[in-house]
């Protein structure tokens, strides 16, 4: 009889589906790795299992400890399931971006998940990185794998993704596309390919506000590089020990709206219900193909998760449309208004340190009613003059305190091609202004007398 003894040996040997349409007018076979057939749907599964038995074997984990990692949802999957048959304990750091599947399903394996805000720099307490270091601190044995500089990451895919793919294309492999984010999937297979065919091309696929592309080709870890996404699964603000760019050729860099868009074309013309950083990845991998792919290439496309994770966010008509990726009629965009601008109107802001009263100051001294708050090169906050009023009403003497203090959230980033109705469905009582960046890496603010103007030009 054929019966595995649990779960975790029903990981890897995912098959190899060839795209049928949505390469139409491509030369080559582009087939895609399915990763979501893994038994947490998700290509982290390998690597998870590979984490928990190397330090199980090396004494980092001991029985009955406490697994703690920062996640985006996948891996914690992963880790959630090994821990169930092994008999661990979980707790997990995810920032406030993960769609609510993910932190749903995590909680269903047994798994406590605390969530965190996406908007701050890695090393700020609050991250999800450093909560979840903190989190292993205070725990009793507990563990933390550390995704992102654990090699066993990359060596997991060394060991079992890089030779199924090698073995399924009979060693006919030409290229290999997959999202960057931890860097163990692409490093770990590339490293095993490459040891094969030097010449197979290694292509990783980058998100707008991730530092990887750039350091990549220059070398320098831009800062202004890094701002809001809405991509799950891929780009980093930090370089991660298992990115080996000496493995990756090249980086291709695709919006959010592309690969969302992407990801629904997936599964309407090829039945690959996926997750969204596969739409990255196969945008990514078609847009390389057109100019690069010949006939008799074969290019294999790593297909990370499964649709199930992003039931309520690409999946769903209504989200799509509020941030701009389905449109139903034609609307001027963040772009056109910031162009409208035409460079007359420069951001002021105010320092988190700065005294209310001298914030009052600046907002009259411009004629605002609203300014964002920076601590250093940070958005952490936003202040309006009623709210100010209000605050100053109740309590005088909050005119000699920092704003810092009595500061608002800070106003969202959106990205630049999002339409106007999705920017004037953000801005309310809680949110009264947007952010967006340029592609100069140029911070400008949107307001509502802003979108009343596009409306009425």
């Amino acid at each position: 009889m054929n019966i595995h003894d649990s779960i975790l040996e029903a990981i890897g040997n995912t098959p190899l589906v060839r795209f049928n349409k949505v390469n139409q007018g491509i030369a080559g076979t582009i087939a895609a790795k399915v990763e979501y057939l893994n038994p947490g749907n998700s290509v982290k599964d390998r690597m998870a299992i590979r984490m928990i038995e190397d330090a199980e074997k090396d004494g980092r984990l001991k029985p009955g400890g406490t697994i703690i990692e920062g996640t985006s949802g996948n891996t914690g999957m992963g880790l959630a399931i090994a821990a169930v048959i092994k008999g661990y304990k979980c707790i997990f750091t995810v920032s406030d971006k993960q769609s609510k599947e993910k932190v749903d399903i995590l909680r269903a394996m047994g798994a406590d998940v605390v969530v965190c805000p996406t908007n701050v720099d890695p090393s700020d307490p609050r991250s999800y990185y450093s909560v979840s270091r903190r989190l292993t601190a205070e725990t009793p044995n507990s563990f933390y794998p550390n995704q992102y500089d654990n090699l066993s990451n990359t060596a997991a895919h060394f060991d079992t993704t890089g030779p199924e793919i090698w073995e399924q294309t009979d060693g006919k492999v030409t290229h290999v596309v997959a999202g960057v984010g931890t860097g163990g999937t692409i490093c770990g297979v590339s490293k095993f390919l490459k040891a094969k065919n030097p010449n197979i091309k290694v292509i990783g696929i980058d998100t707008y506000g991730s530092v990887f592309k750039k350091y990549k080709e220059t070398g320098i870890f831009d800062e202004g590089e890094i701002y809001p996404y809405l991509t799950e699964g891929i780009g980093e603000d930090i370089l991660p020990k298992n990115v080996d760019f000496e493995y990756i050729d090249e980086f291709i860099k695709v919006t959010d709206k592309d690969a969302a868009v992407m990801t629904r074309r997936l599964a309407k013309e090829e039945g690959l219900f996926v997750g969204w950083s596969c739409g990255s990845a196969s945008f990514g991998a078609l847009e390389y193909a057109k100019n690069n792919l010949k006939e008799g290439d074969l290019m294999v496309v790593i297909l990370p998760d499964h649709g199930t994770r992003y039931l309520n966010k690409i999946y769903n008509d209504n989200w799509m449309k509020d941030h701009g990726f389905l449109e139903s009629r034609k609307f001027a965009t963040a772009n056109d208004i910031v162009s409208a601008k035409n460079g007359k109107s420069k951001l002021v802001t105010i320092d988190a340190a700065t005294t209310v009263g001298e914030a009052i100051k600046v907002l009259n001294q411009v004629s605002i009613s609203q300014i964002p708050v920076k601590d250093g090169d940070q958005f952490v906050g936003s202040l309006s003059d009623h709210s100010i009023l209000s605050k100053l009403i109740e309590e005088p003497g909050l005119k000699n305190k920092p704003v810092r203090d009595v500061m608002e959230p800070a106003f969202k980033f959106v990205g630049m091609d999002n339409t106007i109705d999705v920017l004037s469905s953000l801005i309310n009582r809680e949110n009264k202004a947007l952010l967006v960046r340029d592609a100069m890496n140029q911070v400008h603010i949107i307001t509502q007398s802003d979108l009343l103007m596009a409306v009425t030009n």
